[in-house]
């Protein structure tokens, strides 16, 4: 062996024992625990759900369509008011017709007080309202002689009933509590949207971190194997344009760890901000380790949709809304009303004797109001009530045959999502160790430039595809959770104290 070879050959030695040592020290730098607050998936989703601006949105309207079924609840019950007019003074003239129709003006000076007591109550079955009152009123005349009057009805009860209009109250009762029902579906549904958020954002970050850790590592490889490339070309081991190659590799790995770091810095502001964290706070996520193995049945995924996501209530509600609109338009094509009320009244100088001697009061009325000739004009809105009906019809036809379309499709991605994530995680182990023998392979020149950069980049790709089929991965699970609001990983529906929330 001449003397030429064997200075190649122990410069060759020295650059690949430069380069392991080089490896050696990103492995150990790379195991050193990193500064800030390690943040695991579960742990974000549980301080998105507990703190973020969409969480409390969705407390917002949570706590909105409680008090609207609380106020309904409330329109149920007997309703006991008090009135009051304490007092009234009047000092004026006021116009006067005589008996022979000459007027004049009067001077009017009293002190006016009054008081009623009523309880009332809607009647479900009919729609009307019944109320029981007690009522006292006070006048003390000033001007002229001066006297004091009471007048007093201690007991009166009075009915008001319409006829033929839609029953409010009973439809009400049909359609709130689907309201509500759908507004609590609506909340669990938006709990889980906040966790899909939170992934998105997470994953963002996650695949960022990764990116720029690719970048660090192909950085200070492009480093190292450039400056073997200066020493092979200084000794005509390569060409110029194999150094000219490797200097490229070395600027373009500067530039990518450049623009993976920006990224990197968007990134966790946008899940920082998220999660209110403050702005000092570095957050490093954590590449889960597994995914739940979890076997999907489209019928079973479909009969718990059905049940318990807001469409159904959704669908419901808007029916029956477009039902009473049509009853509603019936109802006003004719107007019958009857107000009813029978008591008591007596008057008196005293207040005492105002109660004695009582006499019958009884009021009976009847408000009739049938249009003789509208030009069709109330018929005409029962059609356009009923032609909305079934426009509405058809409509929820449509989004409930759209909603188990879209279902369908979530399902198979998602139970086509394991096999696609072992096989990206796969990829990802193979292409690294590739990559590490092609460095090897590189510095004893057996392989070229070419084949050094393709198996870095299938390297980052296949990291970067992990990362990606890992994300989707979550994000199918959340997505078909947020639709059935079933957990099928404890096999358990979601469940959420309203009360409690509301008065949180």
């Amino acid at each position: 062996m001449s003397i030429i070879s064997r200075l190649i050959s122990r410069t060759g030695f020295f650059m690949i024992a430069s380069v392991a040592a080089a490896a050696t020290s990103m492995a150990a730098a790379a195991d050193e625990p990193a500064s800030g607050l390690t943040l695991s998936l579960d742990e974000a989703i549980a301080r998105a759900r507990a703190t973020s601006l969409d969480a409390a949105v969705a407390l917002g309207e949570l706590k909105s369509a409680y008090w609207e079924y609380r106020s309904y609840r409330a329109d149920l019950l007997p309703e006991v008011i008090l009135g009051a007019t304490a007092p009234s003074y009047v000092k004026q003239f006021t116009p006067y017709m005589d008996e022979s129709g000459n007027y004049s003006f009067v001077s009017t000076n009293n002190l006016q007080a009054s008081g009623n007591l009523s309880l009332s109550q809607t009647i479900w079955a009919t729609g009307g309202k019944l109320s029981l009152s007690s009522q006292i009123d006070f006048l003390r005349q000033f001007s002229g002689t001066t006297y004091n009057r009471f007048m007093s009805i201690p007991v009166a009860l009075t009915l008001e009933q319409p006829i033929f209009a839609a029953n409010t109250a009973k439809w009400n009762r049909r359609i709130e509590p689907v309201r509500y029902r759908e507004a609590k579906a609506q909340f669990m549904t938006a709990s889980e949207q906040v966790a899909l958020s939170t992934i998105n954002y997470y994953f963002t970050l996650l695949l960022a971190r990764e990116n720029v850790a690719s970048a660090r590592q192909n950085l200070a490889n492009a480093e190292k194997l450039y400056a073997v490339a200066q020493e092979k070309r200084s000794m005509g081991q390569i060409s110029k344009n194999d150094l000219l190659q490797m200097e490229l590799n070395l600027l373009n790995a500067r530039s990518a760890l450049t623009d993976g770091l920006s990224d990197e810095r968007a990134a966790m502001f946008r899940l920082r901000a998220f999660l209110d964290f403050d702005e000092s706070t570095e957050i490093i996520p954590i590449v889960p380790s597994e995914a739940p193995d979890v076997e999907l049945d489209y019928p079973d995924v479909l009969d718990k949709a059905l049940e318990r996501n807001k469409l159904a209530a959704n669908l419901r509600r808007r029916q029956l809304e477009a039902d009473y609109e049509v009853a509603k338009a019936k109802g006003n094509l004719r107007s019958i009303s009857l107000r009813a009320s029978v008591g008591y009244t007596g008057a008196d100088h005293t207040f005492g004797n105002a109660y004695r001697d009582l006499k019958d009061n009884q009021v009976v009325e009847v408000g009739i109001s049938i249009p003789l000739i509208d030009w069709g004009k109330r018929r005409g809105r029962v059609k356009v009530a009923e032609s909305n009906r079934d426009v509405v019809a058809a409509r929820l036809r449509q989004e409930k045959l759209t909603f188990t379309q879209d279902l369908f499709v979530l399902v198979e991605r998602f139970s086509n999502q394991r096999q696609q994530l072992d096989i990206a995680e796969r990829a990802d182990t193979i292409a690294s160790r590739r990559y590490d023998t092609n460095v090897e392979t590189y510095l004893i020149g057996r392989i070229s430039t070419l084949d050094l950069n393709d198996s870095q980049s299938s390297k980052d790709e296949a990291r970067r595809a992990y990362i990606n089929e890992l994300f989707n991965y979550w994000y199918y699970y959340y997505q078909i959770r947020s639709i059935t609001l079933w957990d099928f990983v404890a096999g358990s529906p979601l469940e959420s104290d309203f009360e409690q929330a509301v008065r949180h």
